[in-house]
């Protein structure tokens, strides 16, 4: 089970995954999506697409996982700027 430190490492970690990989990467986690079973019936069926699936099963797990993990937005660094001294 991967463990994350931000939100951005969750996103990361989502992005690549496709249907199946999905369902197989998200099962250690017990999240409450959509039962896989309700949306392979919908995929077959024609009422729902696979681009608009995926996206919206990422969505999901992004969203529990944040939630689950108390996950926040990775810290922007400072930026630094050289000042020449006289």
């Amino acid at each position: 089970m991967k463990k994350f430190r931000y939100r951005e490492d969750v996103e990361k970690w989502l992005e690549p995954m496709d249907y199946r990989g999905f369902w197989v990467a998200v099962a250690p986690y017990d999240l409450v999506l959509q039962r896989k079973e309700h949306c392979d019936q919908m995929l077959a069926s024609g009422e729902l697409e696979m681009d608009t699936a995926i996206d919206v099963l990422k969505h999901m797990a992004l969203m529990e996982l944040v939630e689950k993990f108390d996950l926040v937005r990775k810290p922007i660094p400072p930026r630094l700027k050289v000042v020449e001294s006289h």
